[in-house]
């Protein structure tokens, strides 16, 4: 009996481990740090959004990535869709509440990037001159 407990526990604690190769949530971790799923999580952060205005607010992405992300993270739990019965009906995303506890974190990434991207930048331009330096 406590041979299957101490296996339970053992098999929860690996699927539930993101650093595991078996682990679900390396599904999720895929999704959510998506340079889509990143966005999208951030720009629904500020409250629903219908398709049209979150497609306007994430600059670059095609209506068919969209759609594929919002599927997912809507699967995944992190997303609502909410259809409002109209002619023509009218679609519009927002966070559970599962999602918004994440958006937080999200968002806080978005912002470090935006604050430290001049940084990074510099970063990658030293780390380019020095290689180039090291090839001669």
């Amino acid at each position: 009996m406590k041979v299957r407990h101490e296996l339970t526990h053992h098999q929860s604690a690996r699927e539930s481990d993101a650093f595991h190769t078996d682990c679900p949530g390396r599904h999720v971790l895929n999704h959510v740090t998506s340079r889509w799923g990143v966005l999208i999580l951030s720009a629904l952060r500020e409250g629903d959004l219908r398709f049209y205005e979150l497609r306007d607010r994430i600059g670059g992405i095609s209506e068919k990535m969209l759609s594929q992300n919002l599927r997912v993270l809507c699967r995944d739990g992190l997303v609502s869709r909410e259809v409002v019965p109209d002619s023509p009906p009218r679609v519009s995303y927002g966070l559970t509440p599962l999602g918004s506890g994440l958006a937080q974190y999200t968002h806080a990434l978005v912002e470090w990037i935006t604050l430290h991207t001049h940084d990074i930048v510099d970063a990658q331009t030293a780390y380019d001159a020095a290689a180039d330096t090291s090839q001669k």
